[in-house]
């Protein structure tokens, strides 16, 4: 890509280095492949505990039947008191036992449900991570947006553009929708409409008039812009014989190769509220003649 010269839109204009991008992808890929995985290893755990359950339920039955004999033959002198009291542990141990499996067994079964959308929340985790690692990939190539062209490049192949850049590396100029602004004073605005006819005088273009129309008149100037404070306001007084802030009007041209108005260039623009006005054919003649004297601009002084 070089600049000032014309590109399609999607045509690449910058490629970034892939590298650490890549291996992002690679490394959340690897983990999303090991969450996926794991979700098995939950599916056999909620398992596994589900059969220790059983286990130890039958664990607790045959201690409490042999709490039960021991008892009773020691009841009847027939067995030592021991072995009544051995049991009896044995059974609390057991009941214990089963409690601790069971809160395991809930546990695995939470972590192995855990679904949102029908997808184990450890997966769409690890999915959103390695969405966002291909979305930061995908963009190290920058292509241009629109029809338009490269101004202002400040980098070159192999250079970097650090990660503590504030500035951009170009500027990007698009040929299509472009207008131009015309600056006039409020009172002078009474009459502009949109649609209303209109020629303008580029000084880039000498002895050449430009038609158009008039888009919209901006409603708003930096006048009335003020920054939040604690402080109040101080309004100065405008005299009444002083001409009013200015407004910005849109025009269109209607040539159509748009890329022969650079942006910043100047020149005047006269509005026709009134195409049969009698003051309409020397606002003409007054237009042409700035438009003619700037042949001999580069001359004077």
């Amino acid at each position: 890509m070089q600049p000032n010269v014309p590109v399609k839109k999607g045509q690449p204009l910058f490629q970034f280095d892939r590298r650490p991008y890549e291996y992002k992808v690679r490394q959340l890929e690897a983990q999303l492949a090991k969450a996926r995985q794991n979700v098995l290893v939950l599916q056999a755990d909620t398992q596994i505990y589900a059969q220790k359950v059983v286990k130890l339920r039958a664990d607790l039955a045959y201690a409490q039947y042999q709490q039960k004999l021991s008892a009773d033959l020691a009841a009847k002198g027939a067995g030592p008191q021991e072995d009544a009291q051995k049991w009896t542990a044995q059974v609390a141990a057991d009941e214990a036992a089963i409690k601790e499996a069971q809160a395991e067994a809930a546990r695995a079964t939470l972590n192995y449900t855990s679904n949102i959308n029908g997808v184990n929340t450890s997966v769409a985790a690890v999915q959103a991570e390695l969405d966002q690692a291909r979305y930061y990939l995908d963009n190290t190539l920058m292509v241009a947006p629109e029809d338009g062209r490269v101004i202002n490049l400040q980098v070159r192949p192999g250079m970097v553009a650090g990660d503590i850049r504030a500035g951009a590396i170009a500027s990007f100029v698009v040929d299509a929708d472009r207008y131009l602004l015309a600056n006039y004073f409020q009172e002078n605005l009474k009459y502009v409409k949109p649609g209303q006819p209109v020629e303008a005088a580029i000084d880039l273009y000498p002895g050449q008039i430009f038609r158009g129309k008039v888009l919209e008149i901006w409603p708003g100037s930096g006048a009335g812009q003020m920054l939040p404070s604690g402080t109040l306001p101080n309004f100065q007084y405008v005299p009444t014989d002083r001409p009013q802030g200015q407004f910005a009007v849109a025009i269109r041209l209607d040539d159509p190769d748009q890329a022969r108005f650079p942006i910043g260039t100047q020149g005047r623009a006269a509005i026709y509220t009134n195409p049969e006005s009698w003051f309409v054919p020397l606002r003409k003649i007054m237009l042409r003649a700035y438009s003619w004297f700037n042949w001999v601009y580069p001359f004077s002084g």
